[in-house]
């Protein structure tokens, strides 16, 4: 059965009121406690809070498909610059779409579902769904993004794991 907005909203409401029935972290400061950001992908399946062992007001948690550097370094910026953060952990994770498709694959499937001009819109754009091949590749890949780009310091410490999705591991890569 579809979800519906209605479906979306009393779920909402409800988390709201009872998380907010105990809330007491209205004090923590903006910039976060512990200086360091966590990139990991939108996967559902995924809790970065939980997994990473990370409290409210630590860090930043940014996400996006595939945990991509490229996609969020708009995000970094301004955790680094604007809040201060110091460090970068970019996770990524076993079983992830990303693996599954080219660009290609993306654009044919939303051509399909949305028609010739959305693909047009697509190519405009000239979006890249910036899928990758190999997972310990997409990590270094990253890192390497943001060490080639002046808009992160080189002193910045940046690491990459995996999260796998079968055991709930978090592994270092680099």
């Amino acid at each position: 059965m579809p979800v519906t907005n209605e479906d979306i909203v009393i779920r909402i409401e409800a988390a709201s009121a009872s998380y907010s029935s105990t809330f007491d972290k209205g004090h923590l400061a903006l910039p976060p406690a512990k200086k360091y950001l966590v990139l990991t992908c939108m996967d559902a399946r995924i809790d970065p809070a939980r997994a990473f062992g990370i409290e409210l007001g630590d860090a930043h948690v940014i996400r996006n498909a595939g945990a991509s550097a490229k996609d969020a370094l708009r995000s970094i910026v301004i955790s680094q610059q604007l809040l201060a953060t110091e460090a970068i952990a970019i996770v990524k994770h076993t079983g992830c779409g990303m693996l599954t498709f080219k660009n290609e694959n993306a654009y044919g499937l939303v051509e399909g579902n949305l028609g010739a001009e959305a693909r047009k819109e697509l190519e405009e754009r000239k979006l890249d769904f910036l899928p990758f091949p190999e997972l310990k590749q997409a990590i270094q890949d990253d890192i390497e993004f943001l060490r080639g780009t002046k808009l992160v310091k080189d002193e910045v410490p940046i690491s990459g794991w995996v999260y796998e999705v079968e055991t709930g591991k978090t592994v270092r890569v680099v």
